[in-house]
């Protein structure tokens, strides 16, 4: 999106109740300072060490993707976060709020866990560095801190472009670029542009989607081992993620803070400001 008069939409909204799994697609969600209602308000806090189990170490948590989360009761602003409904990996249904909840994942991950809808004041989570040249780290496992008193990585949005899905696209064919890998909360189509890193010049901006929300877009977003990793018909593929480094440093989409919040809806208009 070269200026405010180039035309984008939203095509696709997301929001992931417990943090590192699968999450749902959305008509339309209220947006506050803490990104879409109801994301990552749940997070599987490692009864051991008290670290955030994120897909983001696949040694230490190499199934996390394996589960699906979804909310069965509409969450409501200001309120307690809603039950959640979670999907084993063998299709087997459980609820955030059922007694025997951590009994019941202990097999599964093989650690024993809590469900809390509280982050803790200084969340941390652990993060494996691939051996992928340009990457900080190699071959390594990092804690990283999280934002205060939240399930996220750095901040309450994460937009991605479908141009730079398919720009990625054609510099690895054989790749399985789908949004899912990438888990944005937003997904924005651009009229009018080469396929190419649009996101890039977005930060520093104000964007403005639909009538009411106005983000700030804070920095592109460092992209991690969690691109690879399989998930339902996605295989395994290291090179999503050396593709992203090799050809935009390692990003792909970008993270923003909300200035504004409000209602935002599948087909909205989006605009730089």
């Amino acid at each position: 999106m070269a200026s405010s008069h180039t035309s984008a939409t939203v095509v696709s909204l997301w929001r992931y109740p417990v943090k590192s799994m699968q999450g749902e697609e959305l008509n339309a969600s209220l947006i506050n300072e803490r990104g879409l209602l109801g994301d990552r308000a749940y997070a599987l806090i490692d009864a051991h060490d008290g670290k955030v189990a994120s897909a983001k170490n696949p040694r230490k948590w190499p199934n996390l993707f394996a589960f699906r989360a979804s909310y069965a009761e509409v969450p409501r602003a200001g309120a307690e976060p809603a039950p959640v409904r979670i999907t084993l990996p063998d299709g087997t249904l459980a609820a955030s709020n059922q007694a025997n909840l951590a009994a019941l994942l202990k097999p599964i991950l093989g650690r024993e866990v809590v469900l809390k809808a509280a982050a803790p004041d200084k969340p941390v989570l652990e993060e494996y560095w691939p051996d992928i040249e340009g990457l900080d780290h190699r071959d390594k496992v990092t804690d990283e801190a999280m934002p205060a008193g939240m399930f996220f990585d750095l901040a309450p949005i994460h937009l991605l472009t479908t141009a730079t899905i398919d720009r990625l696209r054609e510099l690895y064919p054989p790749g399985r670029f789908e949004v899912r890998r990438f888990r944005p909360n937003i997904v924005v189509a651009v009229d009018g542009q080469p396929h190419a890193f649009v996101e890039n010049d977005w930060v520093g901006r104000t964007l403005l989607v639909g009538p009411e929300v106005r983000l700030q877009i804070i920095k592109p977003c460092g992209r991690c081992v969690m691109t690879t990793l399989p998930q339902s018909d996605l295989p395994h593929d290291p090179g999503i993620l050396r593709t992203a480094v090799q050809h935009n440093k390692g990003a792909v989409g970008v993270y923003a803070t909300v200035l504004r919040g409000g209602t935002v809806r599948y087909g909205d208009s989006v605009r730089l400001e």
